[in-house]
């Protein structure tokens, strides 16, 4: 019986062409003839073994990183694995990223939902290995960030497996568990539960306290941190001095505001945590960096800036920032959109334009930003007088289940 089992496994392509226009939408083109698990609130997954899969193992073959298409997957019974299959044991992530694990924006998109996972099962086992795909093509390198975040996260270097070395021999895992759809259907709460976590054993890897004086001991007011944080080239600001010198001045006029300015690529992974835990209002362009936001204390401010002619033709990608404000419990204070900027040879709504807008810098209003400063600095420090603030103190914490053990 298990010979002819073991002849009826069938390997399937990683990335089904037929459905290349829906490659997102319901099973994916991404093991298109699995299907996701999802309890209400929770994240989306598929779990082998598991009653949902018959109780078979997920196997895996191929080593292509030009064409999805070639890697292949099946599932197979403990007892009847495919000939000269490799068997692992312990925990595998299997991820799927429709863009890239390099941008820290779409990376921890990607990853997220294993952590949402992982408090799902309340922590009780960690990841042995991960397995990477963009676009059913495997790749195996996290970006720094993301790979520093998820060592944080899971208590230890993480693996990213790369022994796909014969193109005809599959791996079948004792244990998978695969994301294909991001954070998508998961509750709001769901979600503030997994930024809260990775907040919290970001700051205890960095070594960086989850509390921070409330009070300036010597004028005896509430410190609010105001942290520019800029960027370099596409999206970055036009006049860095002005813009600062503007921010500055608004500072000045409240009692235990301290402005700091900053560049992301300057800084690494720790001090980008350090820097985000003194933060109550951050002002920064659109671009991956604002990811850093949920590192902020809860309850935490954001000022967002766009080049010209963004709202038009970007799509529904720019609003990104504003929805992981939401998910990690911050507070979006809205954007500034640049009226003025290079000219496009087209109609101002032709999508050709993009590919001008897209890199474009960003120029400034100082009557605007004043306005924009000063009323999202009173809005803080009510809050802070209040009590309802930004503090280390919402951190849900850093444990969320039985003690860990080592799969």
């Amino acid at each position: 019986m298990a010979e002819k089992l073991r002849q009826s496994i069938t390997f399937l392509p990683l990335k089904d062409l037929r459905y290349a226009n829906v490659a997102l939408q319901g099973h994916t083109w991404f093991m298109s003839s699995t299907f996701d698990t999802q309890e209400q609130g929770e994240v989306q997954h598929q779990h082998y073994p598991s009653q949902t899969s018959n109780g078979r193992l997920l196997c895996l073959k191929g080593n292509d990183t030009h064409d999805g298409s070639w890697n292949t997957y099946a599932l197979a019974w403990s007892d009847a694995l495919p000939q000269n299959a490799t068997f692992m044991k312990g925990l595998t992530f299997v991820s799927y990223n429709h863009y890239d694990y390099g941008n820290i924006w779409h990376g921890l998109s990607a990853l997220m939902p294993f952590v949402a996972w992982h408090i799902r099962d309340q922590c009780r086992t960690l990841p042995r290995r991960w397995i990477l795909y963009h676009w059913g093509e495997l790749r195996f390198k996290l970006g720094a960030w993301l790979s520093i975040l998820m060592e944080a996260t899971f208590d230890g270097a993480q693996y990213t497996e790369n022994s796909f070395e014969d193109d005809d021999n599959p791996i079948c895992f004792e244990e998978a568990v695969v994301m294909r759809h991001n954070e998508g259907g998961m509750w709001r709460e769901k979600r503030i539960e997994v930024y809260d976590l990775m907040r919290c054993k970001a700051r205890i890897f960095c070594n960086v306290s989850s509390t921070r004086p409330v009070y300036n001991n010597i004028t005896n007011y509430q410190i609010i941190g105001m942290t520019l944080f800029m960027r370099t080239g596409a999206r970055s600001f036009k006049n860095v001095s002005a813009v600062t010198d503007i921010f500055r001045k608004e500072c000045d006029k409240v009692e235990g505001c301290r402005l700091m300015v900053a560049h992301s690529n300057n800084l690494s992974f720790c001090e980008q945590v350090e820097l985000m835990s003194l933060t109550d209002i951050l002002v920064s362009p659109h671009g991956a960096q604002l990811t850093n936001m949920f590192l902020m204390d809860r309850n935490s401010s954001v000022m967002e800036f766009f080049p010209k002619g963004w709202l038009k033709l970007a799509g529904v990608g720019q609003y990104v920032y504003q929805w992981i404000a939401s998910w990690s419990g911050m507070i979006h204070q809205g954007a500034w959109r640049d009226p003025e900027g290079e000219k496009c040879p087209f109609p101002e709504d032709d999508r050709r334009c993009m590919s001008i807008y897209k890199s474009g810098v960003i120029g400034y209003n100082e009557t605007y930003f004043s306005r924009w400063a000063a009323t999202v600095l009173n809005e803080v420090r009510v809050r802070k007088r209040k009590g309802s603030g930004s503090s280390g103190s919402d951190v849900v914490g850093c444990s969320c289940g039985k003690p860990l053990v080592t799969s």
